[in-house]
């Protein structure tokens, strides 16, 4: 009985054992990875997305790589420019593993290669360049640095798909001198716009007396005419008030006649009327006064009669 609870025991434990064995042939490689797999220490397969079975003991997985691009943050690097300027530049690396059996087996450690590798490009290019070049090209050497990285990691099955120049830090003292620079060049654009713009001003003020004169002369102009034409109206109206009162007066007179005339008087009494209305005329301010021709006689003969009645008189 002791012996058949021993061989149950040992038995249990097979099985377990021949589960975890299975188990472990089983594996299955997620998306954007890649598995390469070794048997009995040499490259037999790489691995794409799925399950798949290794013979447990003989085969081995070697290492699992990631398919995404990934990048690399590396730290500046003292580099020298052609006219012997001291700066620290690092550089932001994208890239992308495309094979990975030449990734497992090209390079003990691809990143710090790259990052030697990368460094070393930086110097021989910066070294052909002066500082204000250096400055002023970042998409020239990224574009150098990417080209020599990506055949240099090709053997490695990288591709290097982007390198950026994240900082370029000069010395301090050129530093100080290009912040003079940039400060004496904003002034410059300062001093520059406000002289246009004090420019403008002076032409829009003098636009403005320009505009203020030609009004002024036109609302005196448009006066005078007002007045002009004020003092016309005023003489016309004037002119036909003496008018219409000369009519009133003649009109007047004509009217007094007819009626001495429809009241029966004689010729004489209309003509001492005439007399009158001549009279009147003769107060005035006129200097000569005509007579008609029918009232000179009879002015005669009242000077004759005149003169008779002061002699008896005598």
């Amino acid at each position: 009985m002791r012996s058949f609870g021993i061989g149950l025991i040992f038995l249990i434990v097979v099985i377990i054992l021949a589960v975890l064995i299975l188990a472990s042939c089983v594996k299955v490689v997620p998306q954007a990875y890649a598995i390469v797999l070794e048997r009995l220490g040499a490259y037999r397969a790489t691995w794409g997305t799925g399950m798949h079975f290794k013979v447990p003991f003989i085969e081995r997985v070697a290492r699992k790589v990631n398919l995404k691009e990934q990048v690399v943050d590396f730290p500046p690097q003292p580099v020298i420019t052609k006219d012997n300027v001291t700066m620290q530049i690092d550089t932001v690396v994208f890239f992308q593993i495309t094979d990975p059996k030449l990734y497992a087996y090209g390079v003990e450690n691809p990143i710090m290669a790259i990052e030697n590798l990368s460094a070393t490009t930086l110097r021989n290019i910066i070294g052909d360049m002066e500082l204000d070049e250096t400055l002023t090209s970042r998409e020239t050497i990224n574009t150098k640095m990417r080209a020599s990285l990506d055949v240099a990691t090709d053997p490695w099955g990288i591709k290097v798909n982007r390198v950026e120049l994240k900082n370029i830090i000069p010395p301090a003292a050129i530093q100080e001198a290009m912040e003079k620079q940039m400060k004496a060049e904003r002034e410059r654009r300062e001093a520059i716009l406000i002289a246009e713009g004090q420019k403008r001003s002076a032409i829009l003020v003098a636009e403005g007396k320009k505009e203020s004169a030609i009004l002024d002369a036109e609302a005196e102009k448009q006066a005078a005419i007002l007045r002009a034409e004020a003092q016309k109206e005023k003489m016309i109206k004037e002119a036909e008030g003496q008018a219409e009162a000369v009519l009133k007066v003649q009109k007047a007179t004509a009217e007094g006649l007819r009626m001495i005339k429809d009241a029966g008087a004689d010729q004489a009494v209309l003509t001492l009327k005439s007399l009158e209305a001549f009279s009147k005329a003769a107060d005035g301010k006129a200097t000569k006064i005509i007579i008609p021709s029918d009232l000179q006689g009879i002015a005669g003969l009242a000077a004759s009669l005149k003169e008779i009645v002061a002699k008896e008189e005598a």
